[in-house]
């Protein structure tokens, strides 16, 4: 092969390199990273040193071009996976293999140049988010059928469920709107979060995915008779407004000011109270009108 050929086929791979995407698999928890140590092919020893080395591999990719996607790896699912698919967990390409798959399947987000730092908090969050999903899903989908009517019961709720919400969001008016629906499960605070953006006279943008989770936690609370609280932050013009909604018999109920004032303003954790925001003004919410029938699922 002449020396300008040799040439010519080496850009070509250095620009196929540049469309090749990848994906990193990271251990953002410092538990996690420890499990991993148990494998002697796990050659790393210290958590923050393997976030700096994560995080130059990650701009060094970006700065030929390349697009990587961040993936969380768990330890306890990389073990599971090793186990079904009969590979040998104590090596890199049984790694490689995992995070392959998590890129599909797992929360993954893609790196934008952002520091570590301020990705790490996504991703949890965007692992938070899929976990939802899935776990309301998951018992919307286990409810089975009425023993009277013989109706889908996870089907109803969620049916019931997207006519409130479409309900709700026609009450709102201009502005930016972030929707918070929460549903106590146990232990666990069940939170789904929703961004609509209606700026313009008449339009109405937000996430369809997003939408549907939001829509899904609230049927769970149908199906369960779990309370249920839909809060909304509204801001337009500078300044903000906060008002509510709570599930009672299938239908949403205006929160009073002092009942979203209550809320706003008391630690989730502690139950203390804590000092109302400055420029917050803590509003009645308006009525939903709600001419549809319920679902009524009879247990």
């Amino acid at each position: 092969m002449t020396d300008t050929q040799h040439g010519r086929t080496s850009s070509t791979r250095h620009i196929l390199r540049r469309e090749i995407a990848g994906t990193i698999g990271l251990l953002a928890d410092e538990q996690d990273f420890t499990e991993m140590r148990r494998y002697r092919s796990f050659t790393f020893d210290d958590h923050t040193a393997y976030l700096r080395q994560v995080e130059a591999l990650l701009k060094s990719q970006a700065a030929a071009g390349g697009h990587t996607t961040v993936a969380l790896f768990d330890p306890e699912e990389y073990a599971e996976f090793c186990a079904d698919t009969g590979l040998e967990p104590d090596t890199p390409t049984s790694r490689t293999r995992f995070t392959a798959e998590l890129a599909s399947t797992g929360p993954s987000l893609p790196y934008e140049g952002q520091p570590l730092a301020d990705l790490v908090p996504d991703l949890v969050e965007e692992a938070v988010r899929q976990a939802t999903w899935e776990y309301a899903s998951s018992v919307l989908a286990r409810t089975g059928p009425c023993a009277v009517c013989g109706k889908d019961i996870g089907r109803a709720a969620f049916a019931r469920a997207s006519y409130l919400v479409a309900r709700a969001i026609d009450t709102i008016g201009e502005g930016a709107h972030h929707w918070v629906c929460s549903v106590p499960t146990g232990k666990q605070m069940l939170l789904s979060v929703l961004h609509i953006d209606a700026g313009t006279p008449g339009t109405v943008r937000l996430e369809e995915t997003a939408a549907m989770e939001l829509t899904t936690v609230l049927a769970l609370a149908i199906v369960t008779g779990s309370p249920c609280a839909l809060i909304v932050r509204t801001t337009a013009d500078d300044h903000d407004r906060v008002y509510g909604w709570r599930l009672k018999e299938e239908r949403l109920k205006e929160l009073t000011a002092a009942q979203v004032f209550d809320a706003y303003c008391t630690d989730a954790s502690s139950g203390d109270l804590t000092a109302p925001e400055p420029g917050v003004e803590y509003c009645t919410a308006p009525e939903v009108e709600d001419s549809a029938p319920e679902s009524r699922h009879h247990h």
